[in-house]
């Protein structure tokens, strides 16, 4: 029982009248997007906000209500492995990392899978993971899905249909660094932290240039212009 459930993706327990799903459409997710995320019925981010209180403004599922949910969908992942991440759902597509950082995007209406994509992350990684192979998630923006894979790799995924468009490389290879955290994207800038100081090493924050990957140093930015 135990494997269907980490294998199983259950997503929006939906009202029998229907939660109000839009249409997709090509909407990007730009600044003005994710500053007025509190306003918003889609979930955009880790977290949802940036004060990442995890709560939905939406009003269909209330006391009223909860007895007429009912699972709306379904998706097995193909692994046992733990499943962490918070789906995220922009302009009717659902977007979920799964464990060995595999990204999927699904309709949210019907749940039919749109694309998938995996970095193939090399086994012998999991040798440098406290904790199991789990990603926490991705983030969304101006049409890609930025996706920090497991061996520190920084990477972006077209949002339409799952292609790579660049990877960076974050971290040292030859320390026992990894990546299971959800990038977080302000202003232009992909920001992504990694783990590891369970095995000796000193964790950071880097960041990048969403459109092309470029790594910005304190030197080439003025972080006090990245206030949110």
């Amino acid at each position: 029982m135990r494997g269907i459930l980490v294998r199983t993706l259950f997503i929006a327990l939906s009202l029998l009248a229907g939660l109000a799903i839009r249409p997709l459409i090509a909407a990007p997710i730009d600044q003005a997007r994710l500053a007025n995320a509190e306003t918003s019925s889609d979930w955009l981010s880790y977290g949802r906000t940036w004060g990442e209180q995890r709560f939905s403004p939406l009003t269909q599922i209330g006391i009223g209500s909860v007895s007429r949910l009912g699972l709306a969908w379904w998706a097995e992942f193909d692994t046992d492995h733990g499943q962490e991440a918070t789906p995220l759902e922009a302009d009717g597509v659902v977007y979920t990392s799964t464990a060995w950082s595999k990204v999927f995007a699904f309709d949210a209406r019907t749940g039919r899978q749109l694309w998938s994509y995996d970095p193939k992350v090399p086994g012998q990684t999991q040798l440098a993971t406290c904790c199991d192979v789990n990603s926490r998630g991705v983030a969304l923006w101006m049409g890609r899905v930025y996706l920090g894979a497991l061996d520190g790799r920084l990477i972006a995924l077209d949002a339409k249909t799952g292609r790579q468009v660049w990877s960076v490389q974050t971290t040292d290879r030859s320390k026992p660094y990894t990546i299971t955290g959800a990038p977080r994207v302000v202003k232009g800038l992909v920001l992504i932290g990694n783990g590891g100081a369970e095995l000796g090493v000193r964790g950071y924050i880097s960041a990048y240039r969403a459109d092309t990957g470029q790594y910005l140093s304190s030197r080439d930015y003025k972080w006090h212009d990245c206030t949110l």
